[in-house]
């Protein structure tokens, strides 16, 4: 057992110690990949106040342009590098801060390789006085910004290792040359550069932190949103269930046990009764489909919303059938090739002109009502007249929702609908449906 235990023990130390392993090679990777990139990164603008939205822009121009000036006096005659080598360092260290406002981590290489040129002579001429290396002040400030604005673009821990190499390569460099006549400011860049690396990580973080916020935000916003709306049409979907399928489920019963109450009926009352029972099951079966999409969590999906056919104008017999059943005269017309119809437009089409029809039971009852279809190949026309009531109309309960549903479904699909009067005291009902347009075949002339 003591064996067991120990090989145990054995096996989990080494798979504790491969899984580190694994986990500072992935992080070593990573920081190589962090750290040796041209990618873009531009410094955005602030976002307020606007007026001085640019103004960190200015601010590295401005460092650029001192620094600049500062390196020629300090590289070129404090240093013994001479102009034309001091005043091409001063330049590479002025681009490489430009080139942070873009690019950070080639300005840091670059900025850092300028930097170790300048020190890496340390001729400074006899006699004069002490001066600051390997970090110049110029060139101090100069880096500082430049590993300030990388610490604000890049991860943390890419950042606290730009911000290590940048003091141990000098601290390196200095140990290996160790020159006379110079005042050490390795010390002095540890500090500088670690302050500004921890405000650089500081301020990500912060801003970071604000952006995932308001993200977190939206998203809270946009699902307290469709909560909201999914529990109205969850209430409206229980409301239509309660009451418009429980009145309808009772008018199919009755329609079917009504023939049974009467000795002896005669066809028509039959006819009549089976008609309001198939209108009551039809209404059932599209008020299931119009529930099942008021239940869905998201009815824009094709799967999600109920899979039964939509009626369209294939349907339109059925209609007639109805009106017909209802006491109206019904008359069909029809112009133009008949052709498939976009959903859209064959859904619309059946509304309207199902909508028309009802209000001719309601309103005109025993009318003549005349159904045209044009089909044409800008859209579909759709024209229903009725010939007006031949007795007064009764009351009817409807809100006067209809043409306003017309109207909507219209003006949905890029069409316009007009209703009105006729000269000989009925209604008419008008709609244009465009259709998308059909390319000719071969041998065929548009008009």
């Amino acid at each position: 057992m003591p064996k067991v235990d120990l090989v145990e023990g054995d096996g989990r130390a080494r798979g504790d110690s491969e899984r580190f392993d694994g986990a500072v090679a992935s992080g070593l990777r990573a920081l190589r990949k962090e750290l040796w990139t041209a990618a873009p990164m531009p410094l955005p603008p602030l976002w307020k106040p606007r007026l001085i939205r640019w103004l960190p822009h200015v601010v590295i121009v401005w460092i650029a342009i001192g620094t600049t000036l500062g390196n020629l006096d300090q590289l070129s005659a404090r240093y013994g590098l001479g102009y034309p080598v001091g005043s091409f360092l001063s330049l590479g260290q002025a681009a490489a801060l430009l080139l942070a406002l873009v690019r950070p981590v080639p300005a840091w290489w670059l900025s850092l390789g300028v930097n170790l040129w300048a020190a890496a002579p340390a001729a400074m001429p006899t006699g004069q006085e002490r001066e600051p290396w390997p970090w110049g002040p110029p060139s101090l400030i100069a880096h500082a910004t430049v590993l300030l604005l990388l610490a604000l673009r890049l991860p943390s821990r890419a950042a606290w290792a730009a911000c290590a190499l940048s003091v141990g390569v000098p601290g390196v460099l200095q140990q290996i040359s160790d020159p006379d006549g110079y005042d050490t400011t390795v010390p002095l860049s540890a500090v500088v550069f670690g302050a500004v690396t921890l405000i650089g990580t500081l301020l990500r973080g912060r801003r970071e932190a604000r952006t995932r916020l308001v993200e977190q935000e939206t998203l809270t916003a946009e699902e307290r949103a469709r909560r909201t709306l999914l529990e109205e049409r969850s209430r409206i979907a229980r409301e239509l269930h309660d009451v418009v399928a429980h009145h309808m489920s009772v008018i199919s019963i009755q329609a079917q046990v009504a023939p049974h109450l009467v000795k002896d009926p005669p066809d028509e009352l039959r006819e009549n009764l089976a008609g309001i029972r198939a209108n009551a099951l039809e209404a059932l079966t599209e008020l299931r489909r119009v529930l099942g999409v008021l239940r869905s969590e998201n009815p824009e999906d094709p799967e999600a919303a109920p899979q039964s056919p939509l009626p369209g104008l294939d349907r339109l017999d059925g209609l007639v059938d109805n009106a017909r059943a209802a006491g109206l005269t019904v008359h069909r017309e029809g112009a133009g090739e008949p052709r498939p119809l976009p959903p859209g437009v064959d859904l619309s089409a059946y509304r309207i002109v199902q909508e028309a029809l009802s209000n001719a039971i309601r309103h005109a009852p025993g009318s003549t009502v005349r159904i045209g279809l044009t089909y044409t190949r800008a859209g579909l026309s759709v024209r229903v007249t009725d010939s007006g009531a031949r007795g007064a109309a009764p009351p009817s309960p409807g809100a006067g929702h209809g043409l306003l549903g017309m109207r909507e479904r219209a003006a949905m699909l890029g069409g316009d609908l007009v209703t009105g009067p006729t000269p000989d005291g009925g209604y008419e009902v008008s709609a244009f449906l465009p259709t998308p347009s059909v390319r000719p075949t071969h041998g065929e002339t548009t008009p």
